[in-house]
């Protein structure tokens, strides 16, 4: 079973883009819109982790720390993101329980080893993300991406591209998922950059016919991994 992951996130953008590439990264996200529902969830609904983010407000901060120091015996990890370089809160969440605490804006890759490291860490039992399609086979634990037995390096995110890809194929990914994920949850990147990344990615696999997939461009969509007969 995937790991299952609550996210009480109050930002739309980033509940949203920390979701959606978290799915992609093969984990099971599920969304809570309170700390009352966050509670009541624990209640009845078993989680691996638990993604919090801070109200950014004093006031808010203070009702975040109050609810960690008041979770009665409950023992789900947990790791507060925050946008606010805050050191005297980082060492209140941490001292509180936490098991990490997050700068924002980070990279989904960044969040993605992070969750690996403290399921390393607790020994928690997460889905193995392993994609072999066709010829190709990618290891999302290992980070080793191979064809015909034969591994291709990629850099970190060249990486995290390919996976989104062979990960969904058949599904149009777009621009601004691509962006958010890869260079940060509120990046702002420019279609150009992106494009020259896919380019580079199909060349370095030496994605085509012959090898029976490819990434197909659709400007008003995105991309999308297709598989074809050589």
């Amino acid at each position: 079973m995937p790991l299952n992951i609550a996210c009480y996130l109050h930002t739309a953008w980033l509940n949203e883009s920390i979701r959606n590439f978290l799915a992609v990264s093969g984990f099971h996200c599920e969304k809570v819109a309170s700390n009352i529902a966050l509670s009541r969830a624990l209640l009845n609904k078993q989680f691996d982790l638990l993604l919090i983010e801070d109200g950014g407000a004093p006031s808010e901060r203070e009702k975040l720390i109050s609810w960690i120091e008041c979770r009665y015996g409950e023992s789900t990890p947990f790791i507060v993101l925050s946008e606010q370089r805050n050191g005297e809160f980082a060492a209140q969440v941490l001292d509180a329980g936490a098991e990490d605490h997050v700068y924002l804006p980070l990279e989904g890759i960044e969040l993605v080893a992070r969750l690996n490291a403290i399921c390393r860490r607790l020994k928690l039992k997460s889905q193995s993300r392993k994609i072999c399609l066709g010829e190709f086979i990618v290891d999302a634990d290992s980070r080793v991406f191979c064809y015909q037995g034969q591994e291709i390096e990629l850099t970190p995110r060249e990486f995290t591209m390919a996976w989104m890809f062979f990960s969904k194929p058949g599904v149009y990914i777009s621009r601004e998922t691509i962006g958010n994920a890869i260079w940060g949850v509120d990046s702002d990147i420019a279609g150009r950059t992106i494009e020259q990344h896919v380019y580079k990615l199909r060349k370095k696999l030496q994605l085509n016919v012959e090898r029976g997939v490819l990434i197909r461009t659709a400007y008003s969509q995105g991309y999308r991994l297709e598989l074809c007969s050589s």
